[in-house]
């Protein structure tokens, strides 16, 4: 940084602490009343009197984001080319862009700028994150979800890791296209969900699972009542009237008030839904969706963190003793019941996605669960039928 940048950034840093002094004796001032506060106060400051007039408005506007937005790496969030943000402390900010990694040259100040650019950045979205609650999610109007951990459980300075929401919004033709899917398995999910069979997608994180959960809901039956629930809502199901959003919330600061996963399925049973939609499994709320997908709520969709599809029952299995008094081989034999289909979805080292497994689901034989496999995909190729197309007819009134 040399001299002229450093003396910016300490103008910056005193306007900073004065439009806060000015925010004491405001409640809640809206995003326009912010910035005339931040104009009045660059008018009456001495040091800024010889900037010129261009300065003058991007010192106002860098004020402005470290005060409601995120400060240097906002240009990043306003780039539809960039898919993913990560800080990695106040010196280390990395990017997505066409499924590749990228180091900048972005820095915070230092690790406590960072943090109170960070904390005011959630707290003015009402989501608690300081040294009682050092890891925080946050889903931002756009749709994209932001995640912080702060000291001490980041010793290198505070953690941000953004998902940016892209606003593409893929169908089925596009994912053939792309490489996604083949026409074949494409077909026949669409006839899994027109014909109200089970489907659980699995993956990685940032493999694609939520895309493509919302490109099969599209299928679903617009005269149908469709329930949904998120720990953050990120589902966009589009030409279904009759459609129930539920989010999750935290506890507030006397720890009442959670409403979790497993709250809301229990809830949902009382709505007369014809689907459940569960944007994603990952502890006990498993054994309430297994017991409304028991119940006569076949047609469900979800979503969970696995590397295989068979590893994904495993996960499951577990999760669902966690909320659950049943015993292992009960959970088995209600998972195989209550689940048709399990699809795999891959990402892989260049960051290409692609669905790379499709099982049914059989009964389970003893202690093991029992898949077959009707599309794989090896090495990336595409994702092909390995068996009858007898066995698709069989597991769905599918027409080939």
């Amino acid at each position: 940084m040399n001299q002229s940048e450093y003396e910016i950034t300490e103008i910056k840093d005193k306007l900073v602490y004065y439009v806060l002094s000015v925010l004491n004796t405001e409640a809640d001032p809206s995003d326009d009343r912010l910035k005339e506060i931040i104009s009045e106060v660059i008018g009456i400051d001495s040091s800024t009197g010889s900037l010129p007039l261009e300065q003058k408005r991007a010192l106002a506007l860098s004020v402005f984001n470290s005060l409601r937005r995120l400060d240097v790496i906002e240009p990043l969030m306003e780039d539809p080319s960039i898919t993913e943000i990560m800080v990695n402390g106040p010196d280390k900010v990395f990017y997505e862009k066409g499924g590749k990694l990228y180091k900048t040259d972005i820095r915070f100040k230092d690790a406590e700028s960072l943090k109170t650019v960070i904390s005011c950045f959630f707290a003015n979205r009402n989501r608690p994150l300081n040294e009682a609650n050092p890891i925080s999610d946050l889903r931002l109007p756009d749709g994209s979800r932001a995640n912080c951990v702060l000291p001490p459980v980041a010793p290198d300075g505070p953690i941000v890791t953004i998902r940016k929401f892209t606003g593409i919004s893929h169908d089925i033709v596009t994912l053939i296209r792309q490489g996604f899917i083949s026409e074949e398995a494409a077909r026949f999910l669409c006839e899994c969900v027109k014909n109200k069979k089970t489907v659980f997608l699995c993956g990685g994180t940032g493999s694609g699972k939520t895309t493509f959960l919302n490109v099969l809901s599209s299928f679903i039956p617009p005269d149908e009542r469709v329930v949904t629930i998120e720990d953050s809502a990120e589902l966009n199901l589009q030409g279904i009237d009759n459609l129930v959003r539920m989010e999750a919330r935290l506890p507030g600061p006397d720890g009442s008030g959670e409403v979790n996963i497993g709250m809301m399925i229990r809830a949902a049973l009382r709505m007369r839904p014809d689907r459940i939609i569960v944007g994603e499994v990952r502890g006990s709320e498993s054994a309430d969706m297994m017991h409304a997908l028991n119940t006569g709520h076949r047609g469900s969709l979800s979503t969970g963190h696995a590397n295989s599809c068979l590893e994904m029952l495993e996960r499951l299995t577990g999760m669902v003793m966690a909320g659950s008094s049943l015993p292992y081989d009960a959970i088995m034999t209600q998972l195989s019941m209550g689940i048709d289909i399990m699809i795999h979805i891959t990402r892989d080292r260049t960051g290409r996605r692609y669905v790379d497994e499709i099982c049914s689901v059989l009964p389970a034989r003893g202690k093991d669960f029992c898949l077959k496999n009707l599309f794989i995909n090896e090495g990336g190729k595409g994702c092909e039928r390995v068996c009858d197309i007898k066995e698709l007819q069989d597991t769905c009134s599918y027409r080939g």
